[in-house]
């Protein structure tokens, strides 16, 4: 199993109402979503790092078949939800409780840059989701530093907790090898920046049996 080393006591928004930056990030990452996706159609989703609301997959309940949300803490309408499976605690530990090949859309978006320990989180999103199914996964890249430390540190735009917390940046030749350690082929990755440089996105399939 492996271990807990995050050191977050609360989630993404648990606390505050988001920054008009951070509800534009969201919406940027919902849309990106949509796009690279494609059907969520009865499909099982796990949102893994989802911030305390789950603010960007609980839009896509009435499409979906279940949501598993992951997350140091979670609201009371998470965890009442009949369609949910809520999970506190940190990552990438939490996780272990997922059962393998168990999810068709797995999504890790801005959390990453968070832990401490990437590398066995990334083999966790890989061992739950099954194959042919999807994982997606969105980080900072080392402009998109720049640009958060300039809205958080100087401008007051965003929660300085938050970019305080961040452990690492990735541009997409620091997330690739990653994604191949982690077990996903290359013939499967997509791996670009997109929101204008700012951040990574990673498409990675899994090989259908």
């Amino acid at each position: 199993m492996a271990a807990d080393l995050s050191t977050r006591t609360k989630s993404f928004g648990q606390d505050y109402a988001l920054s008009p930056v951070d509800k534009f990030g969201t919406w940027l990452s919902a849309r990106s979503l949509r796009r690279h996706v494609g059907d969520w159609h009865g499909k099982r989703v796990a949102d893994i790092g989802c911030g305390h609301d789950a603010r960007i997959t609980t839009p896509l309940l009435d499409e979906i078949s279940h949501l598993t949300v992951a997350d140091v803490a979670l609201s009371e309408r998470l965890k009442g939800h009949p369609l949910v499976t809520a999970i506190e605690g940190g990552l990438p530990a939490v996780l272990a409780s997922i059962a393998d090949y168990s999810v068709d859309i797995t999504l890790c978006m801005s959390v990453l840059e968070h832990l401490w320990d990437d590398r066995a989180t990334l083999g966790e999103l890989r061992r739950i989701t099954a194959a042919d199914g999807i994982v997606v996964i969105n980080v900072p890249t080392w402009l998109g530093k720049r640009a958060l430390e300039l809205s958080a540190f100087r401008l007051g735009l965003s929660p300085r907790a938050e970019i305080d917390d961040h452990k690492r940046y990735y541009d997409p030749r620091d997330l690739w090898p990653l994604l191949v350690e982690a077990g996903f082929l290359p013939s499967l990755i997509s791996c670009r920046r997109h929101k204008f440089g700012l951040n990574t996105l990673a498409v990675c399939r899994v090989r259908p049996i």
